[in-house]
């Protein structure tokens, strides 16, 4: 499934022989989205939500009623982050909107595992406003109300449409604001606290050129995958026979794959050619954009693979600046400083789980 990613600047408008081909997507030195929210407040953007491209298309539809089997008749606890409570209520709202993000119908399969996921991602924003707070950081309602428009903008939603969206799927308005204004002040909190550690320096900017011009010289695939282990040969089997039938590889990929993409439908993104073993490069070849690959066994293993996109040098050829470069190297060390952040949070924070 084809997501619009808020924020992302495309380097190159049009590339010779390539209709929009978006080359911040093949590689994150290609992509301004943090430089230019270095520049700005952040309420003019959120990374909060991955808005699928049929949300527009969906809007006068009623959302997943099997989301709605989630729900609790009584609102209970289940959660105590350092004193902060997350009730059922709370975790409705976020499931649903999971699912108007990720378009993932909830099955007896996957409800356990869209549930956990949810949690985690709910007491993690419980962690980060509240580290937020610590540092003295508040979000305005203001902040969030430009966010959101940013928000509509950034995704062609109609002026003021967001809010129908939210009730079509059963998401409290109020629900989205609060996860908005976590997101807004946790990357607050991530641009001061690793400012701290000092500029890019030149020297870093230049090595990181000459890789990049290396990478860029070789072709890229961009594709999904399904992983099966071969102690489930079986199951690879009877998901092509499926998959022949009902191509929502992101669903299948979330239910079924034993990879770690399968929390994100299965896209693994851009890789190189030689990254890839040699089965996957033999299919790969074969194949065209869109098609979903028999299972293909690598070692005792099988990967069903999809092809979104295929880049090559000679006919997409494109060479990264050094404000490319500086930027990425920036992305990069604010991604590292919050995963680290997060994890040490986490396991400082008192958690009770009730019930």
């Amino acid at each position: 499934m084809k997501k619009i990613i808020i924020g992302i600047m495309s380097i190159l408008t049009s590339i010779s022989q390539a209709q929009a081909f978006d080359f911040s997507s093949i590689d994150p030195r290609l992509s301004s989205d943090r430089a230019a929210e270095s520049e700005e407040e952040p309420a003019q953007k959120s990374q909060l939500v991955r808005t699928p491209q049929t949300m527009t298309q969906n809007v006068e539809k009623k959302g997943d009623s099997q989301a709605l089997s989630l729900k609790n008749s009584l609102v209970k606890i289940i959660a105590v982050v350092n004193g902060d409570i997350i009730s059922t209520e709370d975790l409705d709202n976020r499931v649903r909107a999971f699912i108007m993000a990720n378009q993932i119908p909830v099955t007896d399969e996957n409800r356990n595992v869209i549930y956990q996921r949810v949690l985690t991602a709910t007491i993690d924003e419980k962690l980060k406003l509240q580290e937020a707070e610590k540092n003295g950081i508040k979000i305005s309602e203001k902040e969030i109300d430009s966010a959101i428009a940013n928000f509509e903008n950034v995704n062609k939603i109609p002026q003021g449409k967001m809010k129908n969206i939210l009730k079509e799927y059963g998401v409290e308005e109020t629900a989205f604001r609060e996860q908005m204004k976590a997101d807004l002040a946790w990357m607050r909190l991530i641009r001061q606290k690793s400012s701290a550690e000092g500029n890019i320096s030149d020297k870093q900017v230049a090595e990181e050129l000459e890789k990049a011009k290396k990478d860029f010289a070789q072709t890229k695939y961009q594709i999904s995958e399904i992983f099966i282990s071969g102690k489930n040969a079986k199951k690879a089997k009877e998901l092509d026979e499926i998959l022949q039938e009902d191509n929502r590889f992101e669903y299948y990929a979330f239910q079924f794959s034993e990879a770690p993409t399968a929390s994100a439908g299965g896209r693994l993104g851009w890789v190189n050619v030689t990254t890839l073993s040699e089965p996957l490069q033999k299919a790969l070849k074969k194949m065209k954009k869109g098609q979903i690959s028999h299972p293909i066994k690598v070692g005792d293993d099988y990967y069903i693979i999809r092809l979104e996109q295929v880049y090559k040098p000679e006919m997409n050829k494109h060479e990264p600046t050094e404000k490319d470069i500086r930027t990425f190297l920036e992305n990069q060390r604010l991604d590292t400083y919050a995963t680290k952040y997060i994890q040490e949070i986490r396991q400082k924070a008192v958690i009770e789980f009730k019930g």
